[in-house]
Order: C-alpha cells, then structure tokens, then sequence
C-alpha cells in the first residue's frame, strides 16, 4: 500500500525501518511503515518527505526519532495530522556529552564495523532481562547493522541538529497518545509524563516490562494503546489522562 494512500502512518527510528512495526502492521494492516529515512540528516527533511507523499490528513506515530519526525510534521503542517502518537521519544535539546558520545559510536563504527557499533548501541535499547532473548535481538541486530554507517553518520547529524519542540507542545490540539517502556532507560517515563503533560489532549501509557525498542518488546500492549488511540474522534480536545 502507497504512502498516500493510508490514513495510519508509522515512522522509525534511528537505524530502524519498517520491520520496528512488524508486529503493528499485522494488528493494523491499512497502515503504512516508512521503511526508514535512509542517509537524510535533517529532521525537518524527513518531515518534508512525510508530507510530500503523505496523505491529506492522517494519524501519525512516530518511535524515538521518528516521533521528533512527527513532531516536525505538525509544526509544518497541524490541519494533515488527525492524530499523533509518539512513542519512546524526547522533546528535550541536545545535551551535554550527548555529541560525543554519539561520534564516539561513529567512530567505534568506522574503525571496527557496523555490528561492533550495534554491539554497543543495542543492550541498552531494550529492557535488562531481554538482552539474551534471542527472538527478540537478533533481528534488531540485524536491521540496525544493514542499515549502514553512513546511515548511522547522517542521522545522528539530524538527531544534533534537532530543531526546538518544547514550545510546540502546548499548540498540539489533536488526540495523542504519548507511550513509553517501564524501563526505557534512553528516554524513561519520567521524560514521558512531561510530554503528555505539555499536551492537551493526551494519554500516557506506561508499559510493563519493555524498554525503548517498545514496538518490538511490548506489541500486543502497544497495539491495543494504539487501537484506542485510532477510536479517538479526529479533532477532539479532551484531555485523556495516564494509563500505567
């Protein structure tokens, strides 16, 4: 199914693709995947590309980075998004030691190749007793790994060149749904309860036992957050309140 074509959009994350939402594009099978945002290295880029083969208007769920994506699509254009959902995320700007130990990632990655890279990127995504589980990690593994370093290089240059969100929160009007793992350790509910709080019509969801990699860790919980969040009317302003 084309981009433009679906009215639920999902976007991924850094060096993820559409298999982050296999589990959602089964439960959900009008849905779209972005298939990652290849070597872009500017947010509101990605954003742009959304839009140009997006539908009018649409539901829009972003995970970790593609949530920043989302975010971006509202500030552009708020009437195309009926709702929005963003998923294991920040809204903060860029912090002190968070550039160098991206590039030092990099770097590891240019000397020792892109699956010593993921080696290190990887454990701490998930939740502590999933690191040996391997169903779960090694397509992760090997998602991020075909990615490539040039990808991984481009991306965390979008990622240092975020553009300010923080005040666009309280302008967001439509149904949102604001979901985190219990022990996301990269972006952890706490920083999840400030966003939802920022936003007026949103719902937290806090989910047991996942960690960031939340779409792949928690599917069956996430995709009924998300099965609510879709029955939500587009347009309404009702505040939705925390559900942990």
């Amino acid at each position: 199914m084309p981009l433009s074509s679906s009215k639920l959009i999902l976007l991924p994350g850094l060096l993820c693709d559409s298999r982050m939402f296999a589990a959602q594009m089964e439960r959900f099978p009008a849905a779209f995947a972005v298939d990652g945002f290849g070597a872009s290295d500017s947010i509101a880029e990605m954003a742009r590309r959304v839009l140009a083969s997006g539908p009018q208007t649409m539901s829009l769920l972003g995970h970790s980075m593609g949530a920043r994506v989302a975010l971006e699509v509202v500030r552009l254009a708020p009437e195309r998004v009926e709702r929005l959902a963003l998923v294991s995320t920040g809204v903060h700007p860029v912090r002190a030691g968070e550039a160098e130990k991206r590039h030092a990632l990099l770097a590891l990655g240019r000397e020792q190749g892109m699956a010593a890279l993921v080696d290190h990127w990887l454990p701490p995504m998930v939740a502590p007793g999933r690191h040996a589980d391997r169903r779960l990690i090694e397509p992760l593994h090997q998602m991020a790994v075909q990615a490539g370093i040039d990808v991984y290089a481009a991306q965390i240059t979008a990622l240092l060149g975020r553009p300010e969100v923080e005040s666009l929160l309280p302008r967001i009007g439509c149904p949102t749904l604001v979901a985190v793992g219990e022990y996301d350790q990269w972006s952890p509910p706490e920083q999840h309860r400030l966003i939802a709080a920022g936003i007026h019509a949103a719902r937290l969801k806090i989910i047991a036992g996942a960690g960031h990699m939340l779409p792949a860790e928690a599917p069956d919980a996430l995709n009924e957050a998300i099965a609510g969040w879709l029955e939500m009317p587009a347009g309404s302003e009702t505040m939705m309140g925390e559900d942990e």
